[in-house]
């Protein structure tokens, strides 16, 4: 079955672009382009593709505006890809905060872009690996904007752990070497505390480690 992709970008020729890139592969389908915020939310609820790729800067309404309108409307469905040329950290803590699976540079090389859309259709989080480790230190020092719910109750000592070490950045394959289990056991964890806390990836689970006070700016 292939992916589904919606492209969300005013130029025409980025789209273009991207559509070829992203059809080369057997496995990636463009079902639909959006010129600006407006008009990819209106899409996302009648063609309900996989993965929104999103720019930024659109008019009528911009990429972090229409990642949260897509994200209300359409919870647990689309996923959105924010796709961008800017590196700055103000972006990219409010695609995080309106709900985006993922982000990424329009500099980025294709194979780069490929993966990506198929790492979030699978329903993972992904950061360009530029800006992981830096976004997760700087996202401690900035205030919450809205009250977190606790679910950290509702999770076990070992999940806490894993949590933790999701919000410092470490991948699978890191959890596993420094807790001394396998890879499929720190799967296995990091999706029952996804569930235990009403996430969808671990992108939202780095938010809701800091801004529930899990981790605090500093520690580590």
């Amino acid at each position: 079955m292939k992916i589904k992709i919606l492209l969300a970008d005013d130029q025409a020729m980025v789209r273009a672009g991207l559509r070829m890139i992203l059809e080369a592969e057997p496995d990636l389908q463009v079902i639909g382009e959006a010129e600006d915020g407006v008009r990819a939310a209106t899409l996302v609820q009648r063609l309900q593709p996989d993965v929104v790729l999103m720019d930024i800067q659109m008019p009528v309404l911009n990429g972090l505006e229409a990642t949260r309108r897509i994200i209300q409307e359409n919870p647990g469905t689309s996923r959105v890809l924010i796709l961008t040329t800017f590196e700055r950290d103000d972006y990219i803590f409010e695609a995080l905060r309106s709900g985006a699976s993922g982000f990424i540079l329009k500099n980025a090389p294709p194979e780069d872009l490929i993966t990506a859309v198929r790492v979030v259709a699978e329903g993972n989080g992904l950061l360009a690996p530029s800006v992981t480790r830096r976004i997760i230190s700087e996202f401690a020092k900035r205030p919450a904007r809205l009250p977190v719910i606790n679910k950290v109750e509702h999770l076990t000592e070992r999940e806490i752990e894993v949590l933790k070490l999701i919000a410092r950045g470490k991948t699978n394959a890191e959890i596993a070497s420094e807790l001394v289990v396998s890879e499929a056991t720190v799967k296995t964890h990091v999706s029952n505390l996804l569930t235990k806390l009403g996430l969808r990836d671990r992108v939202q689970a780095v938010v809701y480690a800091y801004e529930s006070g899990l981790i605090q700016p500093g520690s580590g």
